[in-house]
């Protein structure tokens, strides 16, 4: 599996689009920098699971994405990530020598090598195809959209399978 995280802000992530001819689209939205912190884990066979707060991931809350990865995924498990801080915290050191070790394995990506983890093609997916041009006035409005998107993409594993090619990561 891949992780990867990332933040969505009530403000909107515009991309082009069609209007009629001389009319430019406007997009109204508060102006707030408030956001839901999502982080992702996929399968090369197109699986996706995610985990929603808001607020910045700390270890204690890797802690329990971990477990949220155990407990739907079967057997053992070997996770790739990026070298977040979160990621090497003591939260996450005790729970793997308290015997999560004996089903997960976590590597660690290359320092700057966003290109190499195909889970950064589900928050491509998500902000420039989902979500595009969405203006939420609330952080839970913003949750449901975000949801309902995750929803939409789970139905696609052929999409979350491209992630993989595109990074070239072949299994």
């Amino acid at each position: 599996m891949f992780v990867d995280e990332a933040g969505f802000y009530l403000l909107p992530g515009m991309v082009r689009t069609y209007a009629p001819s001389g009319q430019t689209p406007i997009l109204k939205t508060p102006c707030r920098y408030e956001h839901l912190s999502v982080i992702s884990a996929i399968t090369p066979d197109g699986r996706l699971l995610t985990w929603t707060q808001d607020h910045a991931f700390n270890g204690p809350s890797i802690v329990r994405f971990l477990k949220h990865v155990l407990a739907h995924i079967e057997g053992n498990v070997l996770l790739i990530w990026d070298g977040l801080p979160a990621h090497r915290s003591q939260p996450v050191k005790d729970f793997l020598t308290a015997g999560a070790a004996k089903r997960l394995h976590l590597e660690r990506l290359p320092a700057y090598a966003p290109d190499l983890n195909p889970d950064e093609g589900v928050w491509h997916h998500l902000k420039n195809v989902e979500l595009a041009n969405l203006c939420c006035r609330t952080l839970d409005e913003l949750r449901l959209h975000l949801r309902k998107a995750i929803i939409r993409l789970r139905r696609k594993p052929h999409i979350i399978r491209s992630f993989f090619a595109q990074a070239r990561v072949n299994f």
